[in-house]
């Protein structure tokens, strides 16, 4: 029972819908109104009472996945289907019909399809493409359709504009392809045979066309071997004639067609007119005939006869059996070894030699692997050295050279690669200082210091004089840059004059600049760590061949080491003084110069300085910058958080040294470098705390003392200056240079022999120490009284404006402290070797005073 048609009680059939438009069912074609809505739709595109519409394409199964369009799942896809169609051939009473065989291929894309026909030699019929690629419509009836994937089967016709097509086959990719589709594909089918065919294939399997000569198909052997050529060395031994001499002669043969090529090496001076080739390229016999051969005689086939006709023209009658074919032997590849000999028309040629590609050719194909034979070329006379003219002292010696390498002189090609290499490239200036004074006998010129600089982009050389107050000197540039030629050289010579170069600088060398002698007394940090760095290119910074000089003491002498280690170390703490073990070097004789032994000491060095406390470093950094008035903290930050591209609020160690030196830091090396090292982590540094803290504006430090302003300034000088390399760690040294002497932090059970260890250590100690100690009393009392008086001025003029009861702490806490310093360096002088004793503690600065021990 239906409902009734009342509100609420009937479905909205418009429920949900948005698209409510007429289909156009008139249209006007060449000027004619037309009724074209037939199969069109009706409202909103809904199909009309018994109305269906056929789809335009093909329809496919829905796969897994993404749905794709046509046009992107099945690109580059085809379906390729064997087939054939018959057509009639009128008035020709040799066939009646024809089977031509087509190739049909379907593209699933766009539903299109192209027809092609093989071509067929002197077919006599236009083949090829038969029907070009587009969508081709059903016969009629149902020619507004058009054909699709499932109108495709084997072993059924196909209708393509009126021609009939009969499918026999496909190829794998198409059966899976339709398979998949769900199309029971047939069995294939054969293609029906042509008589015509047949019979003009029985034509051209019965005729045997032949020339006067084969043809031979090199085709094959000349695309495998093309620019393929065995080079031999050859000798021709011509002494039997007029001219007596043994020539060479080069064998190229090429593996493209088998024919040879022969060239002569003409040497200087020879005499004989140079020739282009001495055999032209050709195919050589390998016995020569005694008369030349008349042309025709030399044919691989005989013509028996010509025959001539009105109807079938002229005709050869040729020998068969060839019997009169005349076979001849030439050389080949597998003729041509090295030792043997070629006849080349009488000429005896000896194989001596062969090229690399010749050899590799004999070993891959034939498995030869003897290519030796003994020399046969006689040796060249000595050519006598060509020396330049001698130096006439105009203009620089490369000049000169010059102008006699041609008559068009050229300018001197500087070493560009060295230059790019070696430039100043950011804080690596590739320039290395050494301090230096002057050898002479003069008093005033003893006392000069020099700064030697050597650049590595050119090696050339510039020497500074430090100004000195009060000297009588003036100071400033002393040598301008240039190379320097080394002294004892010969001025008016052919050959080139030798010049400085970087590995004969080094701490103790002794330079000859323009006949003034220097003596180098040390090196800047990045001197020494370059050197130390690129060890293969300066010798003397190579801790390998130090540490082998040293292991050429003798044994015997290697107990002495080991007691006067002993003595030195009476604390068992496998450290002693540089200065200590220097003059224990020195006692060996083991050939090893001062820049070596810095080398030894910087090597094994370990810092005893006490660590100073962040708060110190902060107050004295602060109270620096403070007496400088500088003030850009905030331009210093804001180019640390341009360069901090991750915001990650810290950067590398480099990074940050290099933007605090662009933004002029007025802090020291070694106090910066201590302030990096306490905000960095995992060579990171915080520079938003290193920023506050150093900070004197917004985040003021509480006020330092002096005393431990000058403890600290101390303390950081004795770091940077010679105290670098104060004391050596000798356990680590021995061990890397003597395994049979133990290290000082050795075993601690045998209490007995360490107690009696240290009593002959003390009485040793005791010996050597009074000798010097009636000696070096007075001089040290009176050093330290005239250093305490010093600082105590340079306190007093500091503290001005304290008052008297601080003034009196700060010169009591300086005085204690010098003389413990004092006190130090005294006993560890008088515990070394007698009579060799370096140079004091650096000079100190405190209070606008100079300290100098």
């Amino acid at each position: 029972m239906s409902l009734p048609l009342l509100l609420g009680h009937s479905a909205n059939k418009r429920l949900g819908k948005d698209k409510f438009h007429k289909s156009q069912h008139f249209d006007v074609h060449n000027g004619i109104p037309l009724l074209v809505g037939a199969e069109k739709p009706g409202i909103g595109g809904e199909l009309l009472i018994g109305q269906k519409i056929k789809p335009k394409y093909s329809v496919y199964p829905d796969g897994q996945g993404a749905a794709l369009p046509s046009w992107v799942a099945f690109d580059k896809q085809v379906l390729k289907f064997d087939a054939y169609f018959e057509e009639d051939v009128p008035q020709n009473r040799h066939e009646t019909r024809r089977v031509r065989k087509c190739q049909i291929f379907f593209y699933p894309e766009d539903d299109t399809i192209k027809v092609v026909e093989p071509e067929l030699k002197n077919s006599g019929i236009p083949q090829g493409t038969l029907i070009r690629r587009h969508r081709i419509p059903l016969p009629p009836p149902d020619d507004d359709q058009f054909y699709n994937v499932f109108h495709f089967n084997i072993n059924q016709q196909m209708v393509l504009y009126s021609r009939t097509f009969t499918i026999t086959s496909c190829d794998p990719f198409t059966r899976n392809f339709i398979t998949r589709l769900g199309v029971i594909l047939n069995e294939p089918s054969t293609v029906p045979d042509d008589p015509y065919t047949r019979h003009r294939q029985q034509i051209e399997d019965s005729m045997n066309p032949l020339h006067p000569y084969e043809r031979h198909d090199t085709l094959k052997q000349f695309l495998l071997h093309d620019r393929h050529i065995l080079r031999f060395f050859c000798l021709w031994d011509d002494t039997e004639s007029k001219s007596n001499d043994r020539r060479e002669l080069v064998l190229h043969y090429f593996l493209s067609d088998d024919t040879i090529e022969i060239r002569e090496v003409f040497p200087p001076n020879s005499g004989r007119d140079n020739v282009s080739k001495f055999l032209r390229r050709c195919k050589l016999p390998k016995k020569t005939h005694v008369q030349m051969k008349q042309p025709g005689e030399i044919t691989d086939r005989t013509v028996l006869n010509v025959l001539e006709s009105k109807r079938r023209g002229q005709r050869y009658l040729l020998d068969s059996h060839k019997t009169g074919a005349v076979h001849e032997e030439f050389y080949q590849d597998r003729d041509l070894t090295v030792g043997g000999d070629v006849n080349v028309f009488g000429r005896r040629m000896i194989i001596v030699d062969c090229d690399q590609f010749t050899k590799d050719y004999y070993r891959s194909k034939y498995g030869i692997e003897d290519f030796t034979l003994a020399p046969y070329k006689t040796p060249e006379a000595p050519q006598v050295p060509r020396l330049p003219p001698p130096y006439n002292g105009f203009g620089s010696e490369e000049d000169s050279l010059r102008s006699c390498q041609g008559l068009l002189p050229k300018a001197l090609q500087k070493d560009f690669r060295k230059f790019m290499e070696k430039d100043r490239s950011g804080l690596e200036s590739n320039i290395l200082n050494f301090q230096s004074k002057m050898v002479t006998d003069d008093p005033v010129d003893r006392e000069r210091v020099f700064i030697i600089s050597f650049y590595l982009s050119d090696d050339t050389v510039s020497v500074f004089e430090r100004p000195q107050k009060n000297s009588g000197v003036l100071g400033g540039k002393f040598l301008e840059r240039g190379r320097v030629k080394k002294p004892g050289q010969e001025v008016f010579k052919s050959e080139p004059s030798e010049y400085f170069k970087a590995q004969d600088l080094y701490v103790g060398a002794s330079l000859c600049l323009n006949r003034h002698h220097f003596l180098l007394l040390d090196a800047d940090e990045y001197t020494l760590s370059y050197m130390e760095r690129h060890a293969e290119e300066f010798p003397r910074s190579n801790l390998g061949n130090i540490l082998s000089k040293i292991k050429s003491v003798p044994e015997e002498k290697q107990s002495e080491i080991k007691k006067f280690l002993a003595l030195n170390d009476p604390d068992n703490t496998g450290v002693i003084p540089y200065y200590t073990l220097r003059s224990l070097l020195r006692g060996l004789d083991c050939d090893l110069s001062e820049h070596e032994l810095l080398v030894l000491g910087r090597s094994f060095t370990e810092s005893r300085c006490p660590e100073e406390d962040v708060g110190t470093m902060l107050a004295t950094a602060q109270e620096l910058l403070r007496k400088k008035l500088f003030e850009h903290f905030h331009e210093i930050k804001r180019a640390l958080v341009h360069r901090d591209r991750s915001r990650s609020g810290r950067l590398s160690m480099s990074e940050m040294r290099t933007l605090c030196k662009s933004c002029r830091l007025p802090l020291p090396d070694s106090l910066l470098s201590a302030l990096l090292h306490k905000f960095a982590e995992s060579g990171e540094v915080d520079y938003q705390a290193f920023i506050a803290g150093i900070n004197w504006l917004e985040n003021p430090a509480p006020p330092v003392t002096p005393e431990l302003i000058a403890k600290f300034e101390l303390n950081m000088r004795l770091d940077a200056g010679d105290a670098a390399v104060k004391n050596i760690n000798y356990s680590s040294l021995l061990g890397d240079v003597f395994s049979n002497i133990p290290s000082g932090n050795g075993d601690q059970t045998n209490a007995p022999s360490d107690r009696r260890r240290e009593r002959e250590r003390e009485r040793e100690i005791k010996r050597s120490s009074n000798s010097l100690v009636s000696h070096n009393k007075s001089r040290f009392m009176w050093r330290i009284c005239k250093d305490v008086a010093a600082v105590v001025a340079a306190a007093v003029a500091a503290q001005g404006r304290t008052t008297q009861n601080t003034r009196e702490k700060t010169c009591l806490s300086i005085f204690a402290y010098i003389v413990v310093q004092h006190i130090y360096i005294y006993q560890a002088r008088t515990v070394g070797i007698p009579g060799k004793v370096l140079p004091g503690i650096p000079i100190v600065k405190i209070g606008g005073k100079m300290v100098e021990d």
